[in-house]
């Protein structure tokens, strides 16, 4: 499955990568994030690999990211591993004027067991979604961030 979303960001773009390439930020727009680990690598750079734990309601999810390439403040292309799914996002910061950015992700999964490809089959909205929700998420948390 592959598919896009974008939101534009009132803010310059070297403020939104700022905010955006600062691990510490995560859990202030990621909802339900519990923990984010560095397993390997340099930290924020590519090849590294950290674990991510989620919690929503009763769902407990772990996954384990890794920068495949970065090419901040322009792109950065990680990957999320799960149980069962396997998600690239490639997120591309483009300059609209000096206080506006578009925040782009482009999205591709593949699925593992027919479970796995029976949901996805079936929700497909759902994934679109959640991502839809991140950008939203992470535009508000950076804009009201801006202005403390």
């Amino acid at each position: 499955m592959r598919y896009s979303s974008e939101i534009t960001i009132e803010l310059p773009r070297e403020k939104v990568i700022e905010l955006f390439d600062n691990e510490e930020n995560l859990s202030k727009w990621m909802k339900g994030l519990k923990s984010f680990e560095h397993l390997d690598g340099e930290p924020g750079q590519e090849g590294a690999r950290s674990r991510m734990k989620f919690e929503t309601g009763r769902r407990k999810i772990e996954m384990v990211e890794t920068i495949l390439k970065r090419e901040l403040p322009d792109r950065l292309l990680t990957s999320y591993d799960t149980k069962g799914v396997y998600n690239e996002v490639d997120s591309r910061f483009e300059l609209i004027d000096e206080n506006s950015t578009r925040y782009i992700t482009e999205h591709y999964f593949r699925f593992d067991g027919w479970g796995m490809k029976v949901m996805a089959a079936l929700m497909p909205k759902a994934f679109k979604k959640q991502s839809m929700q991140y950008l939203q998420d992470f535009k508000s948390f950076a804009e009201a961030e801006a202005r403390a």
